[in-house]
């Protein structure tokens, strides 16, 4: 079908990640006829390199760790190591399992699906394995890739992403994690639970920087009680191997050693040599530009997913690559609030928020004007029987809305739904606290908070 030049499609999608899979899979069912190319596999890095195999790495960590600690739950259990073939084995038939199904769901929705390394060929055209599919529009979703430092070369070897860490044949010893985001303190807790001596270097003041100062706060106390090291507020400055590993100076002089290094700084956009810039697309440091509607400055081509300088998360392509199909559909489509998408980091505690931080409230409506309350998990009957602590923490516009949740325990990710919800609706403590939250459930404790906002609390202190 592509190989013919007659054909011209309505919507041409360059990568098969979330914004561009979500994107092809929503424009064919609002009857678009649309192709879409991948160079590797469909899924891309969220299902195979990002979001899925790392949860599954930490559910194992979450499981060993369960195995250590059982007799404080009165079950006798042994722990007798971490068999990494066998977790690669679970990881991998979790992907392949998703994988099949989205195969089959693109399958099942008509999208013409071309594999081959795609290059932007005109505004209206992409080139892939000799052949010029033509397109009434054109989505680039490229994503991302690992990024590194200047003059830190990631070898695979004892320098690795974490594209490498993901196929790790062992347990490191001990690791050196360069960078306390999302990435780097998912695998600092995994490794942890499978037993390594782990180091998190962080050049900013906080673990998880961009979160509430709160959460870092209490993530770094987690992190100290598991036997977690961080280095805080000073800057890598040079990388190199000694006898058996590697060996981190930083910007300060003070040095630390282990058997591997994980770079963890972050993710760049792939753009280079793709022929965005020949065809006139605007970018910036790799970025492509895009309006609130996904829309760059060439007419007929928009952006979605990593590779634009919004949130590097899954969901959030999916969504602007669903707003991309139906604004291309005729449908009438609403900017995407990044300040209300759910932010989770699944580590162990995990760390969810939605909405503002406390500082950023301050900034814009003023200190006068912020209210912020933290409830305790201690007071929460499932957390206690879960044996995990941490804070719920709302911040409120003074008589306002709650603008921001910022949560801290195991399991708050699968809280942060009703959190997203009470951000995006602007609702005000007393509305909440009129629901019903079922008891015992961690989901009682943001109904907790908003009673003890709204005036009446029951299970925390006035």
């Amino acid at each position: 079908m592509a190989n013919d030049a007659s054909t011209v499609f309505d919507l041409v999608i360059l990568g098969g990640g979330s914004g561009g899979y979500a994107a092809a899979l929503r424009g064919a069912q609002l009857g678009l006829d649309v192709a879409l190319i991948e160079k590797d596999k469909v899924g891309g890095t969220c299902l195979h390199r990002g979001c899925i195999p790392t949860k599954a790495l930490l559910h194992a960590g979450e499981i060993a760790d369960q195995a250590r600690e059982s007799e404080q739950f009165g079950v006798k259990a042994t722990f007798e190591g971490i068999d990494v073939p066998a977790v690669h084995k679970y990881k991998d038939g979790v992907i392949s399992g998703l994988y099949k199904g989205l195969q089959g769901l693109i399958a099942s929705r008509k999208v013409t699906y071309i594999e081959g390394e795609g290059r932007l060929s005109s505004p209206t055209s992409v080139d892939v394995g000799g052949q010029r599919v033509q397109g009434r529009h054109v989505l680039l979703a490229t994503g991302s890739v690992p990024k590194s430092l200047p003059g830190l070369e990631i070898d695979g070897n004892r320098i690795i992403s974490s594209d490498h860490a993901l196929v790790l044949d062992r347990v490191p010893k001990s690791a050196i994690i360069l960078g306390g985001g999302v990435i780097g303190v998912e695998f600092a807790s995994a490794w942890k639970s499978f037993g390594s001596d782990v180091t998190v270097i962080e050049g900013l003041k906080h673990l998880v920087p961009v979160e509430d100062e709160n959460s870092s706060k209490l993530l770094e106390r987690a992190f100290r009680k598991r036997g977690i090291k961080f280095n805080l507020g000073t800057f890598f400055s040079k990388a190199e191997y000694t006898a058996d590993g590697v060996k981190v100076t930083l910007a300060d002089g003070k040095e630390f050693e282990a058997e591997v290094l994980l770079v963890a700084v972050g993710r760049g956009p792939v753009s280079a040599g793709l022929g965005y810039e020949e065809q006139g697309v605007a970018t910036d440091r790799g970025y492509v530009l895009v309006d609130e509607y996904m829309r760059t400055n060439v007419p007929t081509i928009s952006a979605v997913g990593d590779l634009v300088p919004t949130l590097q998360l899954a969901h959030v392509g999916f969504a602007e690559g669903m707003l991309v199909a139906e604004r291309l559909a005729g449908q009438k489509v609403v900017p995407i609030d990044y300040d209300g998408v759910p932010r989770v980091t699944y580590c162990h505690p995990e760390v969810a928020s939605v909405g503002i931080t406390e500082a950023k409230a301050k900034e814009i409506y003023g200190a006068d004007k912020v209210v912020a309350l933290k409830y305790n998990l201690a007071g929460n009957g499932k957390s206690k029987i879960l044996n995990t602590a941490g804070e719920i923490k709302l911040v409120q516009v003074k008589d306002g809305a709650v603008v921001g949740v910022h949560m801290v325990g195991d399991r708050m990710g699968e809280q942060v739904g009703e959190a997203q919800l009470i951000y995006n609706w602007e609702a005000l403590p007393a509305e909440v606290a009129q629901l019903i939250h079922a008891h015992p459930t961690q989901n009682e404790a943001l109904g907790e908070a908003h009673l003890a906002l709204a005036g009446k609390p029951l299970h925390s202190h006035d």
